[in-house]
């Protein structure tokens, strides 16, 4: 079985969605969202299981530090425990209605390995994920802001 993946990078209009040109594959429609924020908020409620999605997010970093989170910075917004060296990530809300939910599996460009949804970050941020750290504010402070791609399968 193939899985379907779209980048997106002009606007045009496809099975009556805007979508943008440049495609790489299209296989039991299948959709992978682009940069283009208005597609994805058009195309979210309609994202099948199962696909895989590639977006360009503004990446930061935070730690489990009263001064970055609460008074408990060790416990994740769905109650998980976070410990330093978990490979897990907060994202924004806009991100959460794109399939990005609890414990969902995500790989970040320049980034090794696996990272799990384990943490929201405020209401007022958007496309933007934050990336857990542990307890060294320094690396955190030298990751600063970045552009990366990240990519999940959205859940059933």
């Amino acid at each position: 079985m193939s899985l379907n993946i779209l980048y997106f990078v002009l606007p045009i209009v496809f099975s009556g969605f805007y979508v943008n040109t440049i495609c790489n594959t299209v296989v039991e429609s299948k959709v992978v969202v682009s940069n283009n924020y208005n597609l994805q908020q058009e195309l979210q409620p309609k994202l099948p299981p199962d696909s895989i999605v590639v977006l360009k997010v503004e990446a930061t970093a935070y730690n489990s530090l009263v001064s970055q989170t609460d008074s408990n910075p060790t416990i994740a917004a769905w109650g998980d425990k976070l410990k330093p060296g978990m490979k897990c990530i907060a994202v924004s809300r806009d991100l959460l209605e794109m399939g990005l939910t609890h414990n969902t599996e995500v790989t970040i460009e320049g980034l090794d390995g696996v990272y799990l949804v384990k943490d929201k970050m405020a209401a007022r941020w958007t496309k933007r994920i934050d990336i857990y750290m542990g307890v060294d504010s320094h690396k955190a402070f030298k990751w600063g802001v970045r552009n990366v791609k990240i990519k999940w399968k959205v859940k059933k």
